[in-house]
């Protein structure tokens, strides 16, 4: 038996966060993690000679996103190159006029969505396709990528809580390595899930499989899926919170890197699809100036692509990137590192999404219990979810509000 002020359950950004405020404060606190590493689904793969973010790797809102900060405290390298979404010049594999017209098309399709009342009733975001446009199934695949989900599963409302400044920046060294880094001064178990959370009693009660722990407080900021799944499980049960966490899956995005040889004929920082008319992959060439192209698979290609052989991500990858460069193009390109994130036992998907009529799942899943049992992560996040900078400040907000309780239980007071 341990005891301790706070236990925060889960190292990913949210969790790392939370701890962060905790300890800076003088607060004894430990975080408890299933995974044999810190970051969740931030998580930097250096195997390759150069860093590569298999979760995680735009810094959103940049201007405004408190890991830009961390990142410079920490010696940490920004970069301010724009994102091939958001040049249009980038964007490579389309005619001139094709190019055109999918921009004015998708540009009204935002337009529309975004115009749309925020009162009762919610509505699918699929309902601001315009009937037979060419480009419907290319502003599809934008869904998987900001959503990791097809339009029609996607709640307007939600979609327009986002809060978005359009500005986004990459860490050279790696997201993954960054919210690493910062975890480092914490009291971080590994390989410890927590299995059981009783809040009954006057002190918390965590289980894990290396014993339990007791605390004053404890924030739980682990994935939506792993929550709907009882993983780690409530006594009392808490109905409202697991059947908020399954109004919020996760949506699934995977990434696969690929080396190039000889890669300077190919552009730098430039972005091509696999396909106009159905769902595809994006294809994000040389990031970084790097011989590498990242590919990004979401919705439900992604999931075709995991339930088939290992082999399936590559196959796909090269194949789309041929049709594109040319069919040399093949033996110069070799499979680095990839991601199966809805295959990953302590995620089963990538961030979460709120279906049509479930946009305030996200405040019903913040809410504290008790004011000394609390809840974080890009989900509990009603304007930044689905983002690192996201989970940051649910995880501040929550460690604040435990700082606050233990103030107010102090015996001092």
């Amino acid at each position: 038996m341990h005891e301790t002020d706070v236990v925060v359950i889960g190292a990913g950004a949210a969790g790392v966060a939370a701890a962060r405020r905790l300890a800076d404060a003088d607060i004894p606190v430990v975080v408890l993690e299933a995974r044999n590493r810190v970051g969740g689904r931030a998580w930097t793969m250096r195997g390759a000679g150069v860093p590569l973010d298999l979760g995680c790797g735009w810094l959103h809102s940049a201007d405004e996103n408190e890991w830009a900060a961390v990142a410079a405290t920490a010696g940490f390298t920004l970069d301010r190159t724009p994102p091939p979404w958001g040049a249009r010049r980038r964007t490579i594999g389309f005619a001139p006029a094709d190019l055109a017209d999918f921009r004015v098309a998708s540009d009204r399709f935002f337009s529309r969505l975004h115009a749309a009342d925020l009162a009762p009733p919610d509505r699918p975001a699929s309902d601001f396709l315009e009937p037979g446009n060419r480009w419907n199934a290319l502003i599809n695949s934008l869904s998987t990528y900001i959503s990791g989900i097809e339009l029609d599963q996607v709640s307007v409302h939600d979609l327009n809580n986002y809060h978005d400044s359009g500005e986004n920046w990459r860490v050279a060294e790696g997201y993954g390595a960054l919210v690493e880094a910062f975890a480092a001064p914490l009291d971080v178990r590994l390989e410890c899930p927590a299995t059981l959370v009783d809040h009954a009693g006057a002190r918390l009660r965590v289980e894990t499989p290396r014993g339990a722990l007791t605390a004053c407080a404890v924030i739980i900021a682990v994935p939506t899926s792993m929550l709907a799944r009882e993983t780690p499980r409530l006594r009392p049960a808490l109905p409202d919170k697991l059947a908020a966490a399954a109004a919020l899956p996760l949506g699934l995005d995977d990434k696969l890197f690929l080396h190039i040889d000889a890669a300077d004929d190919i552009p730098v920082e430039t972005r091509l699809f696999g396909a106009t008319d159905r769902l595809t992959g994006s294809y994000q060439l040389r990031p970084f100036g790097r011989p590498v192209i990242e590919c990004y698979f979401g919705g439900s290609l992604a999931r075709e692509l995991e339930n088939a052989d290992g082999d399936a991500f590559a196959r796909q990858a090269i194949d789309d990137i041929a049709a594109h460069l040319g069919n040399d193009i093949r033996k110069r390109l070799r499979p680095l590192f990839g991601s199966a994130w809805g295959r990953d036992p302590y995620a089963l998907g990538a961030y979460s999404f709120a279906r049509p009529g479930d946009a305030g799942a996200r405040a019903v899943l913040a809410a504290s219990v008790d004011d000394r049992l609390f809840f974080a992560g890009e989900a509990t996040s009603t304007h930044d979810y689905s983002t690192a900078h996201g989970a940051f400040r649910t995880g501040v907000e929550a460690a604040e509000a435990a700082m606050q309780f233990l103030r107010a239980a102090s015996p001092a007071n």
